[in-house]
């Protein structure tokens, strides 16, 4: 039976069932498409990597003998729409069935399940055979409890697949999470290895993405690109992050600084999210090399690693199944501001907000604590509108694709599911960027001013947030204190806050 399998850009899982043997009745179909570069304006550099990603992934399937038809962006037959690309080939090449492996994406998912319903051959979905739980393992695992904790699905994870477990019931170290170690301010030592030298060639892509006219954002080095576009450089990567990084991954996971783009952290989430790499591999590799360093690497430094994937990247994916597509459209704290210019150019006077928006726009990166706790604590404490903050965190990341970056964004970064996510909102004033970070030492405001006109700005925003959302918060346990010494505050001060608060969020780009 003559069959065509869609792969789509997010699939390049060189380890699939599907590629273990060949078929002469079977195709495979790729396609760099306008309706996946338009739908949001993506950073270059993210553009970049999957259509390179995806050429090397159609190059691969061809040395292992299948037979591939693979449309790029420029090609006469595409028609940079996946429905019509598809009804096309269907006729042309006589196909009998249509299979396709289940996207990670609701749009992508229902797009598809339309389609089969449309067309009069024989279809088939099957997994693609990458992550550690089903879409539907988080609603079984959750049902009947009150709260969604990440931690109590984390804790399962780690038992259902016996990873760093001394027996059935207990984690190695005696502690299931090492959180509290993984929060020291980087100072200049320990010294930071020299980043992975990769450096691919993209100067065709790029250029017939310019040709294309694809409006995209942020900067690329088209002959020195940094990032992983196929399944060995993702596993030296791997590797390079195992014997140089992991030694002081967890100390300083949230430590940010002006002079260190990545510090200790790994660079895999591109190579995972496309499935260049299996979450399992990675956890296994890492873990294996740390029992064979045992006396170089602390517990702590692995464990935040292990954490980060099985257990919050599989937990926002199921977040993610249960609540769409009803999810993107949540905005509990009814925030309705616009994203300032500066989101965009990194043209701002507050140094944490210059820093992490200018690596933002340069590599199409920034770790966690960049994205939660700066440009997102920004974002919440003046109330940006989620659709708009949505829209900005999928296009600017490389390793951003909807089911892992809004469960992020619209739930623990902006609040705006009401608490699915996070059971308290990540807001902070100026002092918390001051600990983790080097940001506020030469910042044009000072951090221990509050109202004046050369106060940090975070702190001013941070109680008008408190105060404007009050009834938001009058019920949450873990707001209390917090809601406590705002009602105790002096009504005098408060006001000077809040005034202060009003005129940044009037016209944020004068700051």
């Amino acid at each position: 039976m003559k069959t065509v399998r869609l792969l789509l850009g997010d699939q390049l899982n060189y380890e699939h069932s599907w590629y273990g043997k060949t078929n002469d009745e079977v195709v495979y179909f790729m396609a760099e498409m306008k309706q996946e570069t338009n739908y949001v304006k993506h950073h270059i550099q993210k553009v970049v990597a999957f259509f390179k990603s995806m050429r090397s992934f159609s190059d691969w399937l061809k040395s292992e003998n299948h037979q591939v038809i693979y449309y790029q962006l420029d090609d006469e037959k595409n028609q940079h729409d996946l429905v019509e690309n598809l009804k096309q080939l269907i006729k042309d090449h006589n196909i009998e069935k249509f299979e396709y492996q289940l996207p990670d994406e609701y749009r992508l998912d229902e797009q598809l399940n339309d389609f089969c319903k449309k067309i009069d051959i024989e279809t088939e979905a099957v997994d693609t055979e990458h992550f550690l739980t089903s879409r539907t393992d988080f609603v079984a695992f959750f049902k009947g409890k009150k709260q969604m904790v990440m931690e109590y699905f984390y804790r399962d994870m780690r038992k259902k697949y016996d990873i760093m477990m001394i027996s059935d019931k207990n984690p190695e170290g005696g502690k299931w999470n090492f959180d509290q170690s993984n929060r020291k301010k980087w100072k200049g030592s320990p010294e930071i290895p020299p980043e992975k030298n990769i450096k691919n060639s993209v100067a065709e892509i790029h250029k017939m993405i310019q040709k294309a006219e694809i409006k995209t954002i942020g900067s690329i080095d088209v002959a020195n690109f940094p990032w992983p576009t196929n399944r060995k450089d993702s596993l030296q990567l791997l590797d390079y992050f195992c014997e140089e990084l992991l030694v002081h991954f967890g100390d300083y996971q949230d430590a940010m600084h002006t002079e260190e783009r990545f510090l200790f952290h790994s660079r895999l989430s591109f190579a995972m999210n496309s499935k260049m790499l299996h979450p399992k591999e990675v956890i296994e590799t890492v873990v294996s090399f740390w029992r064979s360093n045992k006396e170089m690497i602390d517990i702590s430094q692995v464990e935040g690693f292990v954490r980060q994937i099985l257990g919050w990247r599989e937990y926002m994916r199921g977040m993610y199944w249960k609540e769409m597509p009803n999810y993107r459209t949540l905005n509990k704290l009814n925030n309705t501001n616009s994203l300032p210019e500066f989101f965009w150019t990194g043209n701002t006077k507050m140094n944490c907000l210059k820093h992490a928006i200018t690596q933002s726009l340069e590599n199409a990166y920034a770790h966690h604590i960049q994205r939660l706790m700066i440009t997102g604590n920004f974002a919440l404490l003046t109330q940006m509108h989620p659709d708009e903050v949505d829209a900005w965190y999928l296009g600017i990341y490389i390793d951003a694709i909807e089911w892992v970056e809004i469960t992020n964004t619209r739930g623990m970064s902006q609040f705006a599911d009401g608490g699915l996510v996070a059971t308290k909102p990540y807001v902070s004033s100026g002092s918390y960027i001051n600990k983790m970070s080097n940001y506020c030492k030469d910042c044009v405001y000072k951090i221990s001013k509050k109202e004046t006109e050369d106060a940090c700005p975070f702190n001013s925003l941070y109680w008008n947030f408190l105060d404007e959302k009050r009834e938001h918060f009058k019920d949450n346990q873990r707001m209390n204190m917090m809601m406590s010494l705002l009602n105790k505050m002096d009504k005098t001060k408060l006001e000077a806050l809040k005034n202060r608060a009003q005129a940044i969020i009037a016209n944020p780009d004068d700051y």
